[in-house]
């Protein structure tokens, strides 16, 4: 059991000793308090930065040894500049779609940000699995283009879109198996990885508005 004090007692009470039992001291220190989000979540994060941060530093690095001349070119930088605009737009678009879906109709009560208890099979979801995959896949593209940088454009960035699509696939569908069962396994049987239609890839991209189921 905790000692606390009672709440709400006159000046001359302030100091009265009350004792809590164990569970009513756990639902008292939980009550109206909610986790910003779960250590996976973390994780994920930090893989990500850890992909575009550390990426770059070593593709800018390997430009100035190996490719010094396209790496200082304002023709090629013009080039990759606007590229980069469309290729990061494209990405957040996608991450935007399934995203919005998600915080819709994929959380039922109080959770950590980034997490869902529900499974969401309408909207985009009914076009893909993983929409927001393609965004995840994107981003270092973009950034790539962003920067300039040969190494990163050319080597390091489909290296990450690979390594986040064998992570999709892999930690991604065996986590929502574990959290939604059967119902992801028939989900997963009716449902493609890639759009499959025109009008799913405007979705996607934010081109065509979605239904809300």
């Amino acid at each position: 059991m905790e000692i606390r004090l009672r709440p709400g007692l006159g000046a001359q009470h302030r100091h009265r000793l009350v004792y809590l039992p164990l569970a009513q001291k756990a639902e008292v220190d939980l009550t109206g308090m909610r986790r910003i989000t779960t250590p996976s979540v973390v994780l994920r994060i930090l893989i990500w930065i850890l992909l575009l941060v550390g990426g770059a530093a070593f593709s800018i690095r390997n430009d100035l040894n190996r490719f010094p001349e396209l790496f200082d070119s304002l023709p090629f930088h013009l080039l990759t500049l606007p590229l980069g605009l469309i290729v990061l737009t494209l990405s957040f678009r996608a991450a935007a779609v399934g995203g919005r879906e998600l915080a819709r109709h994929g959380r039922e009560g109080s959770l950590p940000r980034l997490e869902t208890n529900r499974l969401v099979t309408g909207g985009i979801y009914r076009c893909s699995r993983h929409p927001m995959l393609f965004g995840l896949m994107l981003l270092p593209l973009g950034v790539a283009l962003l920067l300039g940088s040969p190494t990163f454009i050319f080597f390091v960035a489909p290296a990450e879109a690979l390594f986040i699509l064998v992570m999709i696939l892999t930690l991604e569908e065996q986590e929502a198996i574990g959290k939604f069962g059967d119902a992801y396994r028939e989900y997963r049987r009716q449902t493609p990885l890639v759009p499959r239609s025109l009008r799913c890839w405007r979705m996607l991209f934010g081109r065509e508005r979605q239904n809300e189921k």
